[in-house]
């Protein structure tokens, strides 16, 4: 098996994603162990704050959790801390470094994915310089980037039909319309209000899980 067939092997389901607004520094190891334990399947670290210490150690932590729930950890736009932490990979959009510096640094090894908008150009791009995921948003209108482009369902299918790499989805996915991307067939979707603001994060993670199942 090829490192990119094995990457597609871990790239299904629910994939979520931190966010600093959200999850208050004191419960963040409480509030991802309750994502994984729900069912999440790779979580994206993700803050954009300067403060390196605390990065360092929110994705450590959320590395080894990771790795306890046979789960894939993703780092958000900064390809050193994924490489500090020996997280499984990275995520990349339009603004970061690019693909093949994030490849060299990380080696062969390594999940990357890429932002692709509502662009299929982008994604057909991200394939032939050796993505191993690409993802498509906002699906739905956000409460997270409410400016965002909404891509739409639609993009999903066409995607699906032109790449052979997984494709995620992201941007307002709720229990409600989490049946509509898997019936579309995206591999995976993208949760980080809906699951992180959730009353009980474990339970939500599992409703929002099941479908792939």
């Amino acid at each position: 098996m090829t490192s990119t067939q094995a990457a597609a092997n871990r790239l299904k389901g629910l994939y979520a994603i931190t966010d600093d607004q959200l999850i208050n520094r004191q419960q963040f190891s409480q509030a991802i162990e309750s994502a994984l334990q729900g069912g999440a399947k790779i979580i994206q670290y993700r803050d954009k704050s300067n403060d390196q210490q605390k990065r360092f150690q929110q994705a450590t932590i959320l590395r080894t959790l990771c790795q306890q729930y046979q789960a894939t950890s993703i780092i958000n736009d900064d390809i050193e801390l994924a490489k500090a932490v020996a997280a499984d990979g990275v995520h990349l959009g339009k603004n970061d470094a690019s693909l093949t510096r994030a490849r060299q640094l990380l080696g062969d090894k390594a999940i990357i994915g890429v932002s692709c908008y509502n662009e299929l150009r982008l994604a057909l791009e991200a394939e032939k310089n050796r993505a191993n995921y690409v993802a498509f948003g906002a699906i739905f209108s956000s409460s997270t980037k409410p400016n965002a482009v909404v891509a739409g369902l639609d993009i999903i299918a066409a995607a699906k039909q032109q790449l052979s790499i997984p494709v995620c989805t992201i941007g307002g996915i709720t229990d409600k319309n989490i049946p509509q991307v898997v019936k579309q067939g995206a591999d995976m979707a993208a949760v980080i209000s809906s699951l992180f603001s959730a009353h009980d994060i474990k339970h939500t993670a599992q409703n929002l899980s099941q479908y792939f199942n």
